[in-house]
């Protein structure tokens, strides 16, 4: 396999010596800048063989470099090892990013051919690389090659198309598209370009399973003041399921379009159109940009972001049955360790996968389940191997990353857990930075805060205990979560980032403080929390959270002393909640199993 990755560079610089290109630019995304491509649009993996969510490639006639974050260093050192692409590390100090780095590899006062694969790649960047590089004296010439790869990659996917269906979450199609026009008549817009799918999926109440883990369906959105056009198909569609969705939509004034008929529909409107240059791709961005174009954000985002109270009911909902499975899985897990049943981390992984199969509303999951004993903990973005997967022990920590896509005529929703737990005897080591990761969940849980308050802000609850004892994680401690859509939705982000945006009621993120020793173990707790009306006085209005993940959290090797007194309070409470909703679903051994597990900590 490295032979192989060598060899596509090698092909590929063939192709840069016969066009006089001097770099090519490869993101890890596609043309709507999605976080999980489809598989057409994993050309990172193709060309070097790294197989994480997040990664950018640059390639000149004597370097390749692939640049990702701290979730992915290990693996991506493990996977680079071989293929003469070298890892540059991102979200560290001192960090250099690719429009940084290119004026460093290209001297003053020369010129240069850039090329990219306009479609996937965002404008944002593109405009930052062209500024960075003049403001180093270098003429850059940015050369847009749509699908660039396809002349090396014979066997090349073609973009899909699954049937598409529709969804109830409390609000209709008209009032949301009246919403956006409304915005447009303020902005002065005629038109609004939407590119992201999970906003043309909010939008239009319409779900697919174009992308994997992700009910989303590859199109684009024109939304005018009169009219509106969804340009989804790709092929003919001979389906029911499709066929009744666009009568739906059809009814709501919305008409079909060829996939990529974008380009001439962009080219051919009159008047203003309102997109996102840090979103749309430098392709169509070059196309608007011939005409009248109002670059801003429009407010779909937020819009989605948060739940309505069918979305919350929605949620809540699928968080119950997703528990259920998640405890038969953890009663399942203990067992096999007692009774000394010899089972991989991919057996574990297939089990939980079948139990949430047996729940009428599911969809499939939310993202590739992470099971993970001991080193392979240590990181964050591990992928659980199918063939010789590390076998599962009677002691140390196993972490399970997981979720499910939930709908049905009961609910619909989108669930992330994380639950660490103790396989037998673990180390002194173990157990503390358990324990201490198990505090920055749970002080950021119990967060009371002023209304409107930035995530980045709230972000040092999570870090808090872990800073306390010299310790931290690299990932983000949050994101937001979905209404039976992606399980990663911006814009809701707890980082560090200076982020000034606001946390708002009805808004759905995770909570994932962590500890990674390489070599060793690693630790997460997720759950999800809705963030709440907390009340108003005096001294302002307040917002809080309610932890809608149903799975108990394991305290058999919880060291006491490091936890306050309102730190065990709420850890009782969780888990006295958790057993009081779930034990009459389960079946009676493992409700049994369950009491025990939840008992309070004296």
């Amino acid at each position: 396999m490295e032979n192989l990755f060598a060899q596509r560079l090698e092909n590929l610089r063939g192709m840069m010596r016969s066009h006089g290109w001097d770099a090519v630019i490869f993101t890890g995304s596609d043309p709507h800048n999605s976080e999980y491509p489809a598989e057409r649009w994993k050309q990172v993996r193709w060309l070097t063989g790294f197989t994480g969510e997040c990664g950018d490639v640059v390639v000149t006639l004597d370097h390749a470099g692939l640049w990702t974050d701290t979730r992915y260093f290990i693996q991506a050192g493990t996977q680079l090892a071989g293929t003469g692409v070298e890892l540059h590390k991102m979200r560290v100090p001192g960090q250099v990013s690719i429009p940084d780095w290119l004026p460093l590899k290209f001297d003053g006062g020369n010129e240069v051919f850039i090329a990219v694969d306009g479609l996937c790649i965002g404008a944002g960047m593109v405009r930052e690389i062209i500024d960075k590089l003049a403001a180093a004296g270098v003429q850059c010439n940015v050369v847009s090659v749509p699908d660039l790869l396809s002349a090396l990659w014979t066997d090349r996917p073609s973009v899909p198309q699954t049937p598409i269906f529709t969804v109830d979450p409390g609000e209709d199609r008209q009032s949301k598209i009246a919403r956006l026009r409304g915005w447009m008549g303020e902005k002065g817009a005629d038109w609004c370009l939407v590119s992201a799918l999970d906003e043309i999926a909010w939008l239009l109440n319409a779900r697919a399973s174009d992308i994997e883990y992700n009910p989303l369906v590859i199109s684009w959105l024109l939304v005018g003041r009169e009219s509106v056009d969804w340009f989804v198909l790709k092929d003919d569609i001979d389906d029911g399921i499709s066929e009744k969705a666009f009568d739906e939509v059809g009814a709501d004034g919305v008409e079909l379009h060829p996939y990529a008929d974008i380009e001439e529909a962009l080219m051919d409107l009159d008047g203003t159109v309102a997109l996102d240059s840090g979103r749309l791709n430098w392709h169509l961005y070059n196309i608007s940009a011939k005409g009248s174009i109002l670059d801003c954000q429009n407010p779909v985002a937020w819009w989605k972001a948060v739940k309505n109270p069918t979305e919350i009911a929605g949620m809540r909902a699928a968080h119950v049955q997703d528990g259920v499975a998640m405890e038969k899985f953890i009663w399942w897990l203990e067992k096999c360790m007692e009774n000394e049943k010899r089972i991989s981390e991919w057996d574990a992984a297939v089990k939980l996968g079948q139990l949430r199969a047996e729940i009428p509303e599911y969809r499939g999951d939310s993202f590739e389940t992470i099971c993970a004993y001991g080193p392979g903990a240590a990181l964050p973005h591990y992928i659980t191997p199918s063939v010789d997967a590390p076998v599962l022990e009677p002691h140390g920590l196993f972490l399970c990353d997981s979720g499910g896509q939930y709908c049905g005529e009961r609910f619909c929703g989108t669930t992330d857990i994380t639950r660490t737990t103790p396989l037998g005897p673990c180390t002194p080591l173990e157990m503390e930075d358990y324990t201490l990761v198990l505090k920055s969940h749970i002080d950021l849980a119990m967060a009371v805060f002023p209304k409107d308050m930035a995530t980045c802000r709230l972000d040092a609850f999570a870090h808090m205990p872990l800073w306390r004892s010299k310790r931290d994680f690299g990932h983000g401690t949050g994101h937001g979560v979905g209404y039976f859509l992606g399980v990663h939705e911006a814009p809701p982000d707890f980082r560090q980032n200076m982020d000034g945006r606001p946390l708002k009621a009805g808004l759905i993120h995770s909570d994932e403080p962590g500890i990674y020793r390489e070599g060793m173990h690693g630790v997460r707790h997720e759950s999800l929390l809705l963030c709440k009306d907390a009340g108003t006085n005096e001294f302002g209005s307040w917002l809080c959270y309610e932890n809608i993940t149903l799975c108990h959290i394991d305290t058999s090797i919880v060291v006491k002393e490091l936890m306050s007194a309102d730190e065990l309070a709420w850890l009782n409470a969780y888990n006295a909640h958790v057993y009081a909703v779930l034990a009459p679903l389960l079946p009676a051994q493992v409700a049994e199993w369950l009491r025990t597990k939840t008992e309070a900590i004296q």
